[in-house]
């Protein structure tokens, strides 16, 4: 998943995103609204976490903003434990969920992957895709019952090709996804991700699309 996290407090901001990004989240981390609605606007997030309590305009401002431009991008809003107002607010203006401060890193990144799969139409436990079944949850991959030991990247791209079985998924979407605005990644690197998913589940079960991309095999051929 990748998360746009807008948190103004710098011990807050650093240390939630160092905690996502070991639960095998990428993490854009912003400190204020401007630059939060312009990441939103030029790249694809799987959801916001968003201080209400910014400087300037609130959070609850662009969460409006957001919503009346039509984004449906899944928003769970941070805020104090004696803000019943503020939550509620947040709620009635556009938040798919709410966490109170202080924040636990795992419950945090677990309401974030519950918000996906409901935005997803995806509650299920156990993802499935002919012999390889997928554990969301734990980040497990099994193929005909088997486990598979698969990296955080690799998991993290099964996941999404998973997510978006019926699409085509271009290059630079997917190194976006992976690696976010923060970290380079080298100009073959998604190739060789692509590879070890192929060697180590089944050859068919990510084709390439020239010219676009790549996309979910087939169910039926992976027998």
């Amino acid at each position: 998943m990748r998360i746009l996290l807008v948190e103004d407090d710098p011990l807050l901001g650093d240390g939630l995103a160092a905690a996502l990004g070991a639960q095998g989240l990428v993490v854009d981390w912003f400190t204020d609204g401007p630059q939060a609605d312009a990441a939103l606007a030029g790249a694809p997030y799987d959801a916001v976490v968003l201080d209400l309590g910014l400087p300037g305009r609130d959070g609850l401002h662009w969460l409006g903003r957001w919503r009346e431009a039509g984004r449906r991008t899944p928003v769970l809003v941070l805020t104090a434990r004696d803000a019943l107002e503020q939550r509620i607010a947040g709620l009635d203006t556009g938040a798919d969920d709410y966490l109170i401060k202080p924040i636990d890193a795992a419950e945090l990144a677990a309401r974030l992957r519950a918000v996906r799969r409901r935005v997803a139409g995806r509650s299920e436990p156990v993802w499935t895709h002919g012999p390889l079944s997928y554990r969301p949850e734990a980040k497990t991959t099994f193929w005909q019952g088997q486990a598979v030991e698969l990296t955080a990247r690799e998991t993290a791209l099964l996941e999404l090709f998973l997510s978006h079985p019926q699409r085509v998924l271009g290059k630079e979407l997917l190194l976006d996804k992976l690696y976010g605005w923060d970290q380079a990644a080298e100009s073959n690197v998604l190739e060789v991700h692509i590879h070890h998913l192929r060697k180590k589940l089944h050859p068919k079960l990510l084709k390439t699309v020239r010219g676009l991309g790549y996309a979910l095999g087939l169910a039926e051929d992976l027998a």
